[in-house]
């Protein structure tokens, strides 16, 4: 093979090669600019998802210091929930969600992630998980 050869077969790699990747930075910005589904549904009036509870007992109640206020519920996740640690650590924004659930209470909850942190929206006490039994 001659020289001549070569270069061709090369530009030819270098042109799919650049193809695929404009095609890949286009794709990337669509996704980055369309909304999420739910998002166009909810603007559409339909029904917005019920809310995802997860199950857990209360392993303690912790406020960080008395100059900010912060506090914070520990609480011992289901191994069943398919999150990678037991125990988390969620603020809670409203001291008044935890008004009646004493440490130890088996309660299921709801969170979102706010400014950097798992935030507690939502508690209540239920029963205790009873093992190879259904829970809900």
């Amino acid at each position: 093979m001659n020289k001549e050869t070569r270069v061709p077969a090369v530009s030819g790699q270098l042109a799919v090669l650049v193809v695929t990747a404009s095609l890949c930075c286009a794709m990337m910005a669509y996704a980055v600019a369309a909304p999420p589904a739910s998002a166009a549904q909810g603007e559409q009036g339909t029904a917005t998802p019920e809310p995802v509870y997860t199950r857990a007992r209360v392993v303690s109640v912790l406020q960080e210091s008395a100059s900010t206020g912060t506090l914070y519920v520990r609480l011992k996740l289901l191994p069943r929930s398919k999150i990678p640690f037991t125990t988390q650590a969620f603020r809670v924004r409203d001291p008044a969600l935890l008004a009646g659930i004493p440490e130890g209470a088996w309660v299921k909850f709801t969170a979102r992630h706010v400014e950097g942190e798992n935030t507690l929206t939502s508690i209540h006490v239920v029963e205790e998980c009873k093992r190879f039994q259904s829970c809900d």
